[in-house]
């Protein structure tokens, strides 16, 4: 009986397509509307971008009802969207931007209506937190997002040579390549771990409830089947 009693007082979690019945459709309009919309505009090249590749895998997270997903993207863009939003406002408001990165934005070479669809930086970190207060963190999506980020960056580095994406090339700060190719990339690498990917997720393990364990790790050996 103290077993069971145990295993009552744990949150329960929804799972699968039952855990967003409402959100995933939405999430597949909005990925309707706003994927050929960026690819017509930006080129297939764009989805090589973290923070695009965020939005897809998102989207896909809250079809799939999958928690380590949604984790992943967590940990990838909240810092990240916070400061696109931050800068986005410092040039509304200030008329400068205060990191960069948000100067497309402002171009009229791009259609206005398509510019606006970047506007999901401000409300993303609010759609992952509600989402996995929902479903649960799990603290393995720290680890999935370094290995998105390590194929990315190469990715970038060897398909969009004259662009800078994910700083594949030259630093944000600085604005410098950090040596040869492979130097320059573990480098960038171990910048998004060190400064963004390992810090929050500490914070998010610490303020929100872990996902429940996959079902052949969810009883020790020899417990009876549910």
């Amino acid at each position: 009986m103290a077993g069971t009693g145990a295993l009552a007082n744990q949150r329960t979690f929804p799972h699968g397509s039952a855990a967003f019945p409402r959100m995933r459709w939405a999430a597949a309009a909005w990925l309707a509307v706003w994927l050929p919309a960026y690819w017509a505009v930006w080129g297939s090249r764009n989805f090589l971008h973290l923070c695009d590749i965020t939005v897809v895998l998102t989207c896909a997270g809250l079809w799939l009802g999958n928690s380590l997903l949604l984790s992943s993207q967590a940990v990838a863009s909240i810092v990240v969207d916070l400061l696109w939003t931050l800068d986005a406002a410092s040039r509304l408001l200030a008329g400068r931007n205060l990191i960069g990165g948000t100067e497309y934005m402002w171009d009229a070479r791009f259609p206005l209506w398509v510019r606006l669809l970047s506007l999901f930086h401000v409300f993303w970190p609010v759609l992952l937190i509600w989402a996995l207060r929902r479903v649960g963190y799990d603290r393995r999506g720290w680890i999935l997002q370094s290995a998105i980020a390590a194929a990315l960056l190469v990715a970038a580095r060897l398909l969009a040579p004259a662009q800078n994406i994910n700083y594949a090339f030259r630093d944000p700060i600085f604005g410098r390549a950090w040596g040869p190719a492979p130097v320059h990339l573990v480098v960038m690498w171990l910048g998004l771990v060190a400064v963004i990917y390992w810090p929050t997720h500490r914070v998010l393990a610490r303020l929100l409830a872990p996902s429940p364990p996959p079902a052949d790790e969810a009883l020790p050996p020899g417990s009876p089947g549910l």
